[in-house]
């Protein structure tokens, strides 16, 4: 009796999402695994989730076609930015991830709580553009793996859309994480397709430590495309929802820690492996491709059926992971930009702008999709090429909420941490400008 007083004190002081957890019995579970004494292994997996998910979703089909364009048309010349991206990726998302546990809030949620409605309406909607792009990307590679078995779009991608809804909409948090995590495992048969690719590995070592720089517009949009697929603004606000809706606090950041430095590097692995299969396939026989459907099927005559096999099968995986995360970072992002409670426990029983912003951006991508005769292609790399441009702006808008003592408290970021990151952005703000200038001279 007292522990169900307890339980529904508890709920009249918590905050709309907290109380959706208690209302499928999330948080009881969490609370009582944690309470129970568990080890450090099994405090680990309590917490696994927000940096593997963040993280790989990164190697998206939008990633997967930047990667392969940058090993087909390079070679192994620019792999050096993918590892200096990864680096980038394992502090932004530490950073967001460690806002999030003090404040208990997303990104956006920040946003507006610090400066306001406005600030709050502009991230939102900054996220949307940015973003929407992306989502289709999802459902072309959805598509371009449907194509090399003979489905066509029309089908593969309203079908995935329906299948990912169904997901979000009516699983609970666990079952919704568990499914993602499961996917996400199929990424691993990129690693294999690299190894199968029997590619340069002195080479392969000496432009991944050694930056040389591009000759030609064409190179360094390339380089910020890769920079914006990898250390992407929706993952970074993906990262810091998901951690709030995981109840990940400042106590259990250690081990979240590990989940994201993990999750980055696997991504960096990833990515690495795709624009070397690339480079010792494609770039070396000459052959120049549109998208990853393409990398797939040229790789076949290169490396082997069964290469391309597990260049395809990743795909699909890469595809259906990130067509239920960018949705999900975006619907997040839009919630918290209106104030409208967001966690995927909410009750799916009665309308959530949520679920509903999930749902409206899952099936307009994939009806956009499916439009006969649309540039995809450029869609895409514009999209990444957005990414890399509006990246700066939030990762300046991350160091200084991170520095806030009206934010963060006496959790806010240390003087060498805050030269660490405004080092890096600007890194990424010369990338970026890099980018202009070779436009500007083309």
């Amino acid at each position: 009796m007292r522990g169900r007083r307890a339980l529904q004190r508890a709920r009249q002081n918590a905050p709309a999402h907290a109380v959706a957890h208690h209302r499928r019995g999330i948080a009881i579970r969490f609370q009582r695994f944690r309470a129970a004494g568990a080890g450090a292994f099994a405090a680990f997996f309590a917490v696994l989730g927000p940096g593997l998910l963040a993280g790989l979703s990164d190697d998206d089909p939008a990633g997967i076609t930047t990667y392969s364009v940058l090993g087909a048309d390079f070679g192994y010349k620019l792999l050096w930015i993918i590892p200096a991206s990864t680096i980038l990726l394992v502090q932004f998302h530490l950073l967001a991830v460690r806002i999030g546990a003090v404040t208990g809030l997303g990104f956006v949620g920040v946003l507006r709580q610090r400066w306001g409605r406005s600030a709050g309406y502009v991230g939102a909607l900054g996220l949307l553009f940015a973003n929407f792009g992306t989502i289709c990307a999802e459902y072309a590679g959805i598509s371009a793996a449907g194509a090399l078995v003979g489905i066509p779009n029309w089908v593969s991608s309203p079908l995935a859309a329906v299948l990912m809804s169904s997901l979000v909409v009516y699983g609970s948090f666990h079952r919704v994480e568990r499914v993602l995590l499961l996917i996400s495992s199929t990424l691993a048969l990129y690693i294999v397709a690299g190894i199968l690719a029997a590619p340069d590995w002195g080479q392969v070592l000496r432009h991944s430590l050694v930056p040389s720089l591009p000759t030609s517009p064409a190179g360094w949009v390339v380089i910020a495309a890769t920079l914006g697929t990898t250390l992407a603004p929706w993952g970074l606000a993906f990262i810091q929802s998901y951690a709030v809706d995981k109840k990940v606090t400042l106590d259990k950041l250690r081990w979240e820690r590990v989940d994201v430095v993990v999750g980055s590097l696997l991504t960096g692995v990833i990515g690495l492996a795709i624009a070397i299969a690339c480079a010792a396939t494609l770039h070396r026989a000459g052959v120049h491709i549109s998208d990853a459907g393409d990398a797939a099927a040229a790789l076949e005559p290169l490396a082997g059926k069964f290469a391309t096999v597990l260049f395809g099968a990743g795909l699909l995986g890469a595809s259906l992971l990130a067509a239920a995360i960018v949705p999900l970072a975006t619907a997040y992002s839009i919630a918290e930009g209106l104030g409208a409670p967001a966690s995927l426990d909410l009750d799916s029983r009665h309308f959530q702008l949520f679920y509903a912003a999930f749902v409206g951006l899952t099936m307009a991508a994939a009806s956009v999709v499916s439009l006969p005769g649309l540039p995809l292609i450029p869609l895409i790399y514009a999209s990444q090429v957005v990414n890399a441009v509006m990246l700066p702006l939030h990762v300046i808008a991350l160091q200084l909420l991170a520095r806030d003592v009206g934010v963060m408290g006496t959790a806010r970021t240390g003087p060498w941490g805050a030269l660490a990151g405004w080092v890096s952005v600007g890194l990424i703000i010369a990338c970026v400008a890099a980018l202009g200038l070779s436009w500007l001279r083309a």
